[in-house]
């Protein structure tokens, strides 16, 4: 079974006054499959734990979701295979432009989608951290390690 996307809706609708376009949903539904649960990512080089050197949220949310993709694909995944995901930011006013663009990478996927704003990240440099889960349809598993 692909995964069933229950009650898809778009931020647009929803945030009405708040300038955003992610394709989210109430529920996924899943059976069978392998999950991925990752981490938080975040703004840090997945190889050397090198900080990402800006303090734009935007710069810093796009490294981070490049960071969930390339995790997912190692995975044996794709990203049309995350189901929820959810982001901690350190200001709520960097909160349009970090999902403005987290919904570069997540059109057409309609993950839920939980988000809080939060005192601090494990770094002081950090604004943004995501964390993912991914469950690869068993028809689509491409023997993820």
């Amino acid at each position: 079974m692909a995964h069933y996307r229950h009650r898809k809706f778009n931020t647009r609708d929803t945030y009405p006054e708040q300038n955003l376009d992610n394709d989210l949903c109430q529920a996924v539904v899943t059976k069978g499959g392998t999950t991925i649960f990752l981490r938080g990512q975040c703004p840090q080089d997945l190889d050397t734990a090198v900080n990402l050197p800006s303090h734009d949220p935007v710069e810093q949310t796009h490294k981070v979701m490049q960071n969930i993709r390339q995790l997912v694909e190692e995975c044996g995944g794709r990203m049309e295979h995350v189901t929820k995901l959810v982001v901690y930011l350190t200001d709520v006013r960097h909160r349009e432009a970090v999902y403005r663009t987290m919904g570069e990478y997540i059109k057409g996927v309609f993950p839920v989608c939980t988000g809080l704003t939060v005192v601090a990240l494990a770094r002081p440099d950090w604004l943004v951290e995501i964390d993912a889960t991914a469950v690869i349809p068993d028809d689509a598993a491409q023997g993820a390690a």
